[in-house]
């Protein structure tokens, strides 16, 4: 050995020691995020702040003069809120994490794709066929793409074994989300292209994204990956809304508050749920996805003075989707 004095050895230890500490707090940090009852907590409240978004896109259209079947209006809203959403998520990343967070050179490759399907083809298909096709069928299949997400990471992609209890759970979860949409009417007849079919493509590009970030986070930092897809996506949905009609009239000052919120509903929740795809099993985090209607219906009650429209049946959808959890996340 080269080094023969004190000093020298007490560099080498102390060198050691600091790996010995930052391998012991990456365990214990992935000790917390795979623990079940952390995940429970931090996505459900993924999910609250989802939910939340339903009321708070219905008081959106009214402050910014939006109209029901103005879908450019619609897609230049959302793409202001996930532009903003991006920029909130970069600069909250970059202070807690002590470094001003920017994708490697390999990662815009990653970082495209996911915006591509995350944010992109999943709002503004979402956003099309929502003026096609009934809510209630819309909120069936969209609320589908938990359970898509779950075959894709099992069948296509290998991530995980497709098991019994999953299919079970998938089932009972799916179960619920039909419960809660039909609360509000009949499904309707007919399948259009233009309507319910442009809801599915939104529920398969969620359900992808959802398994690519899992893929893409052992490689690049989930909250760098959220914040920098969002930012390309809502430039590309403000793009094509302005080119293609669509116009935003703030009628109140209260809008800037509400499209702030909703941006820190995108960069928080996703974030979060980026986070937990990269420490978990996808079918683990993402059955909880079928508690977005749940919550979006009390909180649009709350918000929306739509009390009357919270039945029994939501109780059963809530008992049945929490059943559905259980028996995913129990070995």
């Amino acid at each position: 050995m080269k080094v023969k004095n004190d000093k020298g050895i007490a560099v080498e230890y102390v060198g050691r020691a600091q790996g010995l500490v930052v391998l012991m707090v990456k365990d214990v940090s992935y000790m917390k995020l795979t623990n079940k009852i952390v995940v429970c907590l931090l996505a459900v409240l993924c999910c609250i702040l989802w939910g939340s978004a339903f009321p708070s896109i219905k008081i959106g259209y009214q402050l910014f003069e939006i109209g029901s079947h103005d879908s450019m209006s619609q897609i230049l809203f959302a793409g202001l809120r996930f532009f903003l959403a991006g920029i909130l998520a970069i600069i909250f990343g970059s202070l807690l994490q002590k470094k001003v967070l920017f994708p490697k050179r390999e990662s815009w490759k990653m970082v495209c794709t996911l915006s591509v399907f995350q944010t992109v083809l999943q709002y503004f298909f979402f956003y099309m066929g929502l003026a096609h096709a009934s809510g209630v069928k819309s909120s069936i299949i969209n609320g589908m793409s938990t359970f898509f997400a779950i075959l894709l990471a099992s069948l296509v992609r290998k991530q995980e074994q497709m098991t019994i209890r999953k299919i079970i759970g998938c089932i009972l979860g799916a179960s619920g989300v039909i419960i809660v949409s039909l609360s509000g009417g009949n499904i309707g007849d007919g399948f259009a292209l233009n309507g319910e079919g442009f809801i599915l493509i939104a529920s398969i590009s969620y359900a992808i994204s959802s398994v690519l970030i899992k893929e893409y986070s052992a490689k690049e930092n989930p909250v760098t990956l959220s914040g920098y897809q969002f930012v390309i996506g809502g430039i590309i949905m403000m793009i094509v809304g302005f080119l293609f009609g669509g116009r935003l009239h703030m009628t109140s000052h209260l809008g800037i508050l509400l499209i702030i919120y909703m941006a820190l509903i995108s960069s928080v929740a996703y974030s979060i749920w980026g986070i937990l795809l990269k420490y978990n099993p996808v079918s683990s985090v993402t059955i909880y996805g079928f508690t977005n209607p749940i919550f979006g219906a009390i909180l649009s009650a709350l918000f929306l003075s739509e009390w009357k429209s919270i039945t029994i049946q939501y109780l059963i959808a809530l008992v049945l989707v929490s059943i559905g959890i259980y028996i995913v996340n129990t070995k």
